[in-house]
């Protein structure tokens, strides 16, 4: 990638020599004789790189910086003079310049310098492009009304310090919910912690949430920082919360209204600043009714409820979510780009999804890996999903029949006309093999395709 330099100096020889040299080592230079030039080429384009003299006609070269400081995006500004000091040097850092060099320039000196600038620039780069991969990885697609709703929430709660319980089936991307909660919130650059209590045995939760010191119990070899302390500052993620026991439930409880904790074979209390958000796919309601789950802390956990729907809740995503899913698999196996077929994307909008967003893209992982042409036809499909479209589009079938007739001869004549054609269709229009498929003489089916109005060639 080619980065722009411009050169500030009112010396003509030093415009010239640099500009050849600068344009020789693969950079695009253009040169300008004062601040005011200066600051109209930056305003007509962008440059990655300022060369730019102290020492300038009119505005000098430090007023011209502290301009240039204040642009929306201010290139990197490496200051030049014959006549430097400690003191200008100083000063220039201080209004942001990355480097000083001194007159008369060393070409070694200077092409070092710019080096430096353009690994920093690079560096820079990637940082920003790994911001924005982190960002799109936690973004809530779809533009049905449900997940509009759904980032309207997250743009509302997430600024805030309020604590979230997330709803919703298995599947459906609650951990999706609670990543962009903190990424959009005032703690995403500090620590995002994750706990499925379903994962842990229960001899270990606590271990895992408030730590141990080495001893403790048998096993604990040496000592170790629990969830609470790792997210402290940030934010604790506790999915699927209704599978958490009652004995650690009552502990949880205590650090949310105190914000303080012992680990386990302790005796010091930490102290902790933590944003809790709680995942479930239970009816927690209907669990404090069994006796399983603490009321008090559902009312803790349920400051900021969230809803997250089904897939089949908001199909009209389906080809937004599975073309998403697409191309991202498709760049990480270093694949070409495919595309479903019209028949095939039909059928994972009719499809129910039992397994949610979590199944989507689990198929289209491997629809990317085990699909060797660029389309993804029905046939592709797993059974289940093929011979779920055909049961959902013959009952829509049936039930438009319902609706369309008066009699149940006439709904009963159309059911035999469509049942007679698709078979035909099925046996390329060879009315032999049909009328042995159906169970007729042949004569038998060209009597009913003629009651019917089936045309020969039909």
């Amino acid at each position: 990638m080619k980065h722009s330099i411009l050169i500030v100096d009112d010396e003509l020889g030093i415009r010239q020599s640099l500009t050849n040299i600068l344009e020789d080592e693969g950079y695009e230079v253009e040169a300008a004789t004062s601040g005011e030039e200066c600051l109209e080429a930056l305003a007509r384009k962008r440059f990655a790189i300022v060369l730019l003299d102290i020492w300038l006609p009119g505005m000098d070269g430090l007023q011209t910086l502290e301009k240039i400081q204040v642009l929306e995006e201010p290139p990197t500004v490496i200051m030049i003079s014959g006549h430097g000091t400690i003191e200008t040097a100083v000063r220039a850092t201080k209004l942001g310049a990355f480097d000083f060099i001194e007159k008369p320039l060393s070409i070694e000196k200077t092409l070092l310098t710019l080096q430096h600038a353009v690994e920093q620039l690079n560096l820079a780069a990637q940082n920003r492009q790994l911001q924005e991969e982190l960002h799109g990885q936690y973004r809530i697609l779809g533009e049905s009304v449900p997940m509009k709703a759904l980032r309207q929430q997250i743009a509302l709660a997430a600024p805030t310090t309020g604590r979230v319980l997330i709803y919703g089936e298995s599947g459906v991307g609650k951990e999706l919910v609670a990543h962009a909660l903190h990424q959009s919130g005032s703690r995403a650059e500090q620590p995002f912690i994750e706990l499925n209590c379903a994962a842990i045995p229960e001899e270990l939760i606590e271990s895992e949430l408030f730590g141990h010191l080495k001893g403790s119990f048998t096993g604990a070899v040496k000592d170790k920082t629990g969830k609470f302390e790792q997210a402290n500052g940030g934010t604790l993620f506790l999915d699927e919360i209704g599978d958490m026991s009652l004995r650690t439930q009552s502990k949880v409880l205590r650090v949310i209204e105190e914000q303080r904790f012992t680990p386990v074979g302790s005796s010091n209390n930490l102290v902790v600043d933590v944003r809790i958000i709680a995942a479930t796919n239970k009816n927690l309601q209907e669990e404090i009714q069994k006796g399983n789950f603490r009321e008090d802390l559902f009312y803790r956990l349920n400051v900021i409820p969230f809803y997250v729907p089904a897939l089949r809740e908001h199909a009209e995503d389906i080809p937004i979510l599975a073309n998403h899913y697409l191309a991202a698999f498709a760049r990480s196996y270093g694949r070409k780009s495919k595309h479903f077929s019209e028949s095939a994307m039909e059928c994972l909008i009719r499809y129910r999804w039992p397994g949610n967003v979590r199944e989507l893209r689990n198929l289209v992982e491997r629809l990317v890996i085990m699909v060797p042409g660029s389309r993804i036809e029905r046939r592709h499909l797993p059974p289940a999903i093929f011979h779920d479209h055909e049961k959902t589009a013959a009952s829509e079938s049936a039930l438009q029949s319902v609706r369309g007739f008066s009699t149940l001869h006439e709904a009963r004549a159309a059911y035999e006309r469509d049942y007679i054609l698709r078979k035909l269709e099925e046996n390329r229009g060879n009315v032999s093999r049909t009328a042995e498929v159906l169970g007729l003489e042949r004569s038998h089916l060209y009597r009913k395709m003629k009651s019917l109005g089936i045309a020969s060639g039909e």
